[in-house]
Formats: structure tokens, sequence, C-alpha cells
């Protein structure tokens, strides 16, 4: 039930007609390649700057025959290369190229789309190659190792429609000329190292839909300018160092913005109550921030809300009544919320597998929990409350669970009898009342503490501290004192 959240660029596309036509050339092609000269050239020299290709990506790419046949390789009227989309597979170690972006391929002068997305290893500064590409439109060089500054003349490329230099190694501010790219539906320069200020000449680029600086090393304030924005969806500025309050501008992305994440900063004030007019919004992140005051009452209106985090921030009681169908993911740890139990609309969630109420002031016997789904959960963390009980039934009932964390509670429960499936990787229920012994099934977590509570017996085989077992009533064994014979 997970949402992918990730906005795919615009895909290559080919009409039957022209499909047709490369058919028939193929069709009576005898001896000689049906790609332009030039087009070869680019695309080879592009793979002599590639060092390592151990997955064999490139390996389609052999001189004399016919590069529209060629892995990633797309081509359009007259045969000549408009795409070239190499897409390596996170999920797959091998799945990478090493190597830097030739300058040559500037040769192939039809091209309208770059996709290098996840190559992981190509370095090199910014590819000024692209200046010299006229019919360029889109722009993906993303999850790879470019760094140095983006040049200060980026703005000529104006006939861009899509620019996303996410996850590379880029330095240096965001050059003003920025602005100059009016063209472009999606900018996104995120998860690099920028430093300086939010461009604000970025308001000139009025068409965004998409718009991502998170993960960098910006400073100051979020400008008020987006006003100027009548299409914006995506706005993703997490993970900086901005200070001083959201814009009030924001509020006129209402009527479509999806995703707003201002997370992992320095923000502070009130949370505005416009955000309940926020009708479309399927995710608000304002996390780690210093936002302090009540949540406002209009949050109600947010019926169709997915992922919501406020933790770590200075928010008050009372929380307000939400009216929302089904949350996905849900975060209002570390405030100063007296909850008292786990909320009704979160109980009552089809399709919920992240909640986290750490320090929420709840106090509720977790037997009585009943909520209406436990099979999507990956993450609970209920740390720091007052719960009684058991959390055997609910975790004997999660087949995915990740990550489950309830320490400083007073539950009580025979630990052996705790089901933990294999997708569990951390479990903390350190200061509780726990009992029995402690399960070999441990071995497959990476995190274990279940210090300062009543366990007793020898430990099975493990790979965790002593700080994991300590303040027991007598476990024993490795890496505690051997067990007496």
């Amino acid at each position: 039930m997970k949402k992918n959240h990730h906005l795919s660029p615009p895909l290559p596309w080919t009409t039957p007609f022209i499909i047709l036509s490369i058919l028939t050339v193929h069709s009576i092609k005898i001896t000689s390649a049906a790609c332009h000269v030039d087009d070869e050239k680019g695309l080879l020299a592009f793979k002599s700057g590639i060092t390592q290709d151990p997955s064999g990506m490139l390996s389609s790419w052999k001189s004399g025959t016919d590069c529209c046949n060629w892995a990633g390789i797309n081509c359009r009227e007259n045969n000549r290369v408009t795409t070239i989309s190499l897409y390596g597979q996170v999920d797959k170690p091998d799945s990478y190229l090493t190597g830097t972006i030739s300058s040559s391929l500037v040769k192939v002068q039809n091209l309208d789309g770059i996709y290098f997305v996840n190559l992981r290893n190509i370095s090199g500064p910014f590819p000024d190659l692209l200046f010299g590409l006229p019919k360029l439109l889109y722009v993906y060089i993303e999850n790879s190792k470019l760094s140095g500054p983006l040049p200060v003349n980026i703005g000529k490329l104006k006939q861009l429609g899509a620019l996303s230099l996410e996850g590379n190694r880029f330095t240096g501010s965001i050059p003003s000329s920025i602005s100059e790219l009016t063209q472009l539906t999606q900018l996104v320069l995120g998860k690099n190292e920028f430093s300086g200020h939010f461009p604000a000449g970025i308001k000139q680029i009025r068409n965004l839909s998409y718009l991502s600086l998170e993960q960098n090393k910006l400073m100051g304030t979020i400008p008020d300018i987006f006003k100027s924005f009548t299409d914006l969806r995506i706005l993703r500025l997490s993970h900086n160092e901005f200070s001083g309050k959201i814009p009030e501008s924001i509020l006129s992305l209402a009527p479509k913005l999806a995703y707003l994440e201002l997370g992992h900063n320095r923000l502070s004030g009130q949370i505005p109550s416009y955000l309940g007019k926020f009708k479309a919004l399927d995710t608000l992140d304002l996390s780690w921030n210093s936002f302090t005051g009540v949540v406002p009452k209009t949050f109600s209106n947010l019926t169709k809300i997915f992922n919501l985090d406020l933790s770590h921030n200075s928010l008050n009681d009372p929380f307000p009544q939400m009216n929302v169908k089904g949350i996905e993911s849900l975060d209002l740890s570390y405030n100063n919320f007296h909850l008292k139990e786990i909320p009704k609309w979160v109980t009552s969630s089809p399709i919920i597998y992240s909640l986290k109420l750490a320090k929420c002031g709840i106090k509720m016997n977790l037997d009585t929990w009943k909520p209406a789904e436990t099979y999507f959960y990956d993450y609970i963390d209920l740390s720091e409350n007052e719960i009684t009980g058991s959390s055997v039934d609910l975790l004997n009932r999660t087949d995915f669970l990740v990550e489950f964390k309830a320490a400083g509670n007073k539950l009580k429960f025979d630990l052996g009898k705790l089901r933990i499936v294999k997708t569990l990787k951390e479990l903390d229920i350190s200061r509780n009342l726990v009992y029995g012994k402690v399960p070999a099934a441990i071995i497959g977590l990476n995190k274990l503490n279940v210090s300062y509570n009543h366990l007793c017996g020898q430990l099975p085989k493990n790979k965790f501290p002593v700080s994991s077992f300590v303040g027991n009533d007598c476990l024993c064994g490795p890496p505690l004192s051997p067990c007496k014979l």
C-alpha cells in the first residue's frame, strides 16, 4: 500500500509511423549501419569515457551496428538519436557506470532527452556539452558523483523543460541566471552540497510543478515568492538551514500543492492556520524545527492527507480532531502533547504503515488497542509514554515490521512469546517490565535494546553490546558475565 512519491521524468516516445519507418529501414539494410555517423561517434566517445561497466549496460554499443538498436537509445526522425536513457538498478550492486561524460557527446545534435539515473559513479564537473545541444529539453543526471559549481551561465539553457541534478556533489551557490530557465516545469537540485541563500529569482520560473532544493546547505529565510506559481504540486526544502517563518505567499499554492516538505530546518513561529486550506495535500513535513503554539484546528480540513510529520518541535495541546479516512504515516513525537490514547482516526486507518507517537503523553493499555489493520505496519514508535499491557498480540499480527520501539513504558509480557518476523531490524523495549528469556531469533536484528527489564536465563548467540542487556534480573552469557554451572 505504500505509495511511491517519486515523480517520473517524461519518457521518450515513438509514434507507430516512426516505428514502421525504422522497421522498414531495418528490412532493407544489408551491411551499413542505419544511424547517423555523428551519432555513432558521439555515443562511442561516451562509451570510451566509461572505465567500468560491470553489468554490461553498454555491451550492445558496438561500432558498425545500428545505434538506434543499442540499449538505452531511442531514435526518431531520419534515424537520428533523440534520447539516451541509462538507468542503474538500485537493488543490484553491479548496476552502475564509472567514468566521465565525454564532451564528444555533443556530436549527437538531435538529443532532446538525457536520462542518466542511478549510475552512481559518473564523476566530473557539470557537462558543458549541454550548451551545444540546441534541441535538448529534458536533463536528468541523478544519483552520481558530479561535482563542483554550476556554471554561472546555466540560464543559457533556455529551452529546457526539466532539469534534475539530484543526488550529486555540486557545491557553491545556485547561480542567479537559473531564473532564466523559464520553460522549466521541474527543477530538482536536492541532495547536493549547495550553499548560500534560496535564489529568489526562481519566481520567474512560473510553470514549475516540482521544485526541490532539499538536503543542501542553504540558509537564510525562505523568500516570499510563491504567488508566482500556479501549478506547483511538489515543494521540497527539507534538510537545510532555513530560518524564520513560513512565508505567507505559500497560501497561494493551496489549490494544487500535494507535497510540502520543510522538515529539518530552523523555522520558527506558529504553524499557519491557512495550511488547513490545502485540500490536495498528500504529505506535510514540518519536523525538526522550532514551531510553537498549537496545531491549528483547520487541520481537520486535511481530509486527503496521507503523511503527516510534526515531530521534534515545541507544539502544545490540544491536538485537533482530524477527519482523515486513511493516514499512511504519522509522527507527532517529541512535542508537548498529552494525547492520552492513540487517536481513533489513526486506529481506524486501513492503510497505515508508520506510527510514531514517542513522548506524546499516552496512558493506555496496549491490549485494548485494536487497530483496523496491522498487516502493513513497518514502523511503530511508542517510546517514553505510560503504556501498560502487552505488545505480543500487536506484534504477532504484523508481517513486515521493520522497527518497533517502546522504551520507557510499563509494558509487561513474556519476551519468549514475541514473534520476531524476518523483516524486523530494530527492537527497543528497554526500561519496561518485560520478563522471560531472550529468544534466539534476535540474531536477525541489526539493533536490539532489552536493557532494564526482568529478563533471565542464558543469552542466545548474538552480536550486540553489553548495553543491550544490562539491568535485567539474571541474564548471563556473552556479552554479559558467563553463566554459573
